[in-house]
């Protein structure tokens, strides 16, 4: 399955100035494949090391020397490790704290090695942990879950793509036919999600209830880590917390409320809770922003947010939602629909490096998203239907008066008195 991951992990490799270079993302969103692929294909020999499944690696690291470690490795795995032409795997490396720090050494005193270190819960056991972190002796890249680009490349829809950045680029409508077939693969997307196993499932078989079955599998997954990773006190917290994204999401006013998690809530009792879903990468806030103003992150509210899981498939599942339901556009989903939508878009740009917020003016007006593209502050609208209704946007529009607004829908693409049109399927152009 292709990652667009891929071409930074060879640029990494090319580089004159290679770090050790640590790969974060959630569990299960491909790290170990796409590494192990990058490996076979770029490599004459690798070297996989796993430290949750193999306890007796942590005991080579006793010595942070690199090339006693690099020794022992060689022994263990009964194959010759060389500078250029090896890539050393550490999976898992949160289960083993030395490991992490020997990095800092692979980069000062052996920097010829490659060595790529895969964590799924490296951001808890850093922030969490007592050990010393390889501050500035590293490099880091994360995987997310399949962007829709990725989905539709695996689709392989690679001329689609091309067509849909070029009418973004251009501002032209793509033709009927080839938006409505984009459509038909966003709306899919919007219950299969971006999980590889899930995707490859759904790619094989085109059956739903299999997905599901996956979904719930990985669901399952993070809830067994918020068990095994966490503090005792904080495991019911977290649970909680992390089943009840998808229900505030279906509310009309989607802003994170504590309220609705418990009666009497107060984010004291649950901000540990929520700090761990985002260290563990399985769900991310977007902040209210007081004033547009730079540089934007020192205007936001540290009190009102919306919370979004890492992606749309397992948002959906989380609530059971009927493949039915999204392909069909059954009405009765159309408040959580909306919810959905703005999960899925908020995905998409993250994913893009975009840092995003929302606006609100008191109770008159809130735009979904705020980010800043290029040397703009770009106000973004989203509508899970076609709705040419911005009033929201108009208020932001007239106070603050942007080059241009980006409106996310289901309709054509276009550009007509400031504001860009973009289909729900062409996110993934918006960086």
């Amino acid at each position: 399955m292709e990652r667009k991951i891929y071409k930074e992990l060879l640029a990494w490799k090319n580089s004159t100035d290679r770090k050790p270079l640590i790969l974060q993302g959630a569990r299960q969103v491909g790290k170990t494949y796409i590494v192990n692929y990058f490996a076979g294909k770029e490599y004459s020999n690798s070297v996989y090391c796993n430290f949750e499944k193999d306890d007796g690696l942590a005991d080579f690291f006793k010595d942070l020397t690199p090339e006693k470690i690099i020794r022992k490795l060689s022994l263990y795995k009964r194959k010759e490790i060389f500078q250029e032409n090896t890539l050393i795997i550490f999976d898992e490396i949160q289960a083993c704290p030395e490991a992490i720090t020997s990095l800092k050494y692979f980069n000062e005193e052996a920097n010829g090695y490659h060595i790529i270190a895969l964590g799924s819960l490296l951001g808890v056991s850093v922030n969490r942990g007592n050990f010393s972190f390889p501050v500035g002796k590293v490099q880091f890249m994360t995987l997310y879950p399949l962007g829709f680009e990725e989905y539709l490349m695996a689709r392989g829809e690679d001329g689609l793509i091309e067509l849909i950045r070029e009418c973004y680029e251009r501002n032209m409508p793509l033709d009927s036919a080839f938006h409505e077939r984009a459509l038909d693969y966003y709306k899919e997307y919007l219950f299969v999600g971006g999980m590889p196993e899930a995707v490859e499932e759904y790619g094989k078989n085109h059956n739903p209830e299999l997905v599901r079955i996956i979904q719930q599998t990985i669901l399952e997954s993070y809830q067994n880590d918020m068990g095994k990773y966490n503090r005792q006190s904080e495991i019911p917290k977290t649970r909680i917390v992390y089943k009840n994204i998808s229900t505030q999401l279906a509310k009309e006013n989607r802003k994170f409320q504590y309220k609705s998690i418990k009666q009497g809530g107060r984010a004291s009792e649950f901000e540990n809770a929520i700090e761990w879903l985002c260290l563990a990468g399985i769900a991310s806030q977007n902040y209210r922003i007081e004033q547009i103003m730079l540089p934007l992150n020192a205007y936001r509210s540290l009190t009102d947010f919306k919370f979004y899981m890492n992606d749309v498939g397992l948002c959906g599942a989380s609530q059971d939602i009927h493949y039915e339901d999204i392909m069909g556009e059954n009405p009765l989903l159309d408040n959580f629909k909306g919810g959905l939508t703005e999960n899925y878009v908020f995905n998409q740009l993250t994913e893009n490096g975009l840092s995003l917020y929302y606006w609100t003016s008191g109770c008159q007006a809130e735009v979904d998203f705020i980010t800043r593209i290029g040397e703009d502050i770009i106000p973004i609208e989203v509508k899970a239907k076609i709705n040419n209704r911005a009033r929201s946007l108009g208020v932001y529009v007239e106070r603050y008066k942007p080059s241009y607004a980006i409106r996310i829908s289901q309709k054509n693409f276009g550009f007509e008195n400031g504001m860009k049109s973009v289909p729900l399927y062409a996110t993934f152009c918006i960086k």
